[in-house]
């Protein structure tokens, strides 16, 4: 009986990233709840405009949550520091990305923009309530056993 090592090349199977697997599983599943509630909402609301506000809302908020989980999962092999730089790096280049995709749509008019705010704002508060309900719930052992 012998045990391989996780590669880096194989997928970050320990049981601290478990907790993140579920939290990203979870918050995609609240994301896509919210999407369709929001999207049929908005609908009935502003008609077509409000439908592209609701999911053009709910894929940059969502994106914006989960994003940071996926990073965390990739990067759970690497030393501290190069999850933190890459965490920073990440969340600077999401930050920036927001930015310019609000500044692009700006100009255009087919979408509802209260639609398009009050989803994103959801999107960001439901998915995070989603990954922080998942790693709450998560049973995992805090220390990993060496094996000689």
């Amino acid at each position: 009986m012998t045990d391989t090592p996780t590669s880096p090349e194989q997928p970050a199977e320990s049981p601290h990233t478990t907790a993140l697997r579920k939290a990203v599983r979870l918050g995609t599943a609240a994301l896509v709840v919210l999407a369709v509630v929001s999207a049929a909402g908005w609908t009935l609301v502003d008609g077509t405009p409000g439908l592209w506000g609701a999911l053009m809302g709910a894929g940059i908020g969502g994106a914006f949550v989960l994003t940071t989980a996926i990073v965390v999962i990739a990067t759970a092999h690497s030393a501290p520091q190069t999850t933190a730089a890459v965490l920073l790096g990440t969340w600077l280049l999401k930050l920036v990305v927001a930015i310019g995709v609000v500044a692009v749509l700006d100009r255009f008019d087919f979408y509802s923009r209260p639609a398009f705010a009050v989803t994103i704002i959801a999107a960001l508060i439901v998915v995070l309530a989603g990954e922080t309900w998942a790693i709450l719930k998560t049973r995992a052992p805090y220390v990993e056993p060496t094996v000689p």
